[in-house]
């Protein structure tokens, strides 16, 4: 009875005040875009970030910009932190990491040229066969480039 009298009253709200009550009371993510990047020979591409906890290692990617595609925010991160371009770009997967509140979408795709590293974010970009990758790269990502290298941009095992 509760339940349906506050229904009512909800739906009778102006349509911003709803809009409004559901975005104060959900749970709220960052999305960002990452990319599993293979060059002709095979190899992965690795960035090391100079704002990165750690090491620095990771695969390339970042934050999403208000009205931004997945698949726009990785293409512009690369060109913005090592100028290169995608060509084969699919997607691989999308995990969520609760403790920092994110969602990530992944993709898979073939470089188109080389990296060129060296600006105020990234220290090095270096392409590593997946059989050597960094020590210092965190599990989890080793863990999702072998998996995409073994599955493809299919998303399943």
């Amino acid at each position: 009875m509760f339940r349906n009298l506050i229904m009512t009253v909800w739906k009778r709200l102006p349509a911003g005040l709803r809009r409004w009550s559901v975005r104060a009371t959900n749970v709220k993510f960052t999305v960002t875009a990452a990319g599993i990047i293979r060059n002709n020979d095979g190899k992965v591409l690795l960035l090391q970030h100079r704002f990165r906890p750690g090491a620095g290692w990771g695969i390339p990617g970042g934050f999403l910009e208000s009205g931004e595609q997945p698949e726009q925010a990785l293409r512009r991160e690369l060109r913005e932190e090592i100028d290169l371009e995608l060509i084969d770009v699919r997607l691989f997967t999308v995990r969520t990491f609760k403790r920092q509140s994110q969602i990530e979408v992944v993709f898979v795709a073939v470089a188109d040229g080389e990296p060129n590293a060296g600006n105020v974010e990234v220290d090095q970009a270096v392409w590593f066969s997946v059989n050597s990758l960094p020590d210092a790269l965190p599990s989890d990502q080793k863990k999702l480039i072998q998996r995409a290298l073994r599955v493809g941009a299919e998303g399943r095992d």
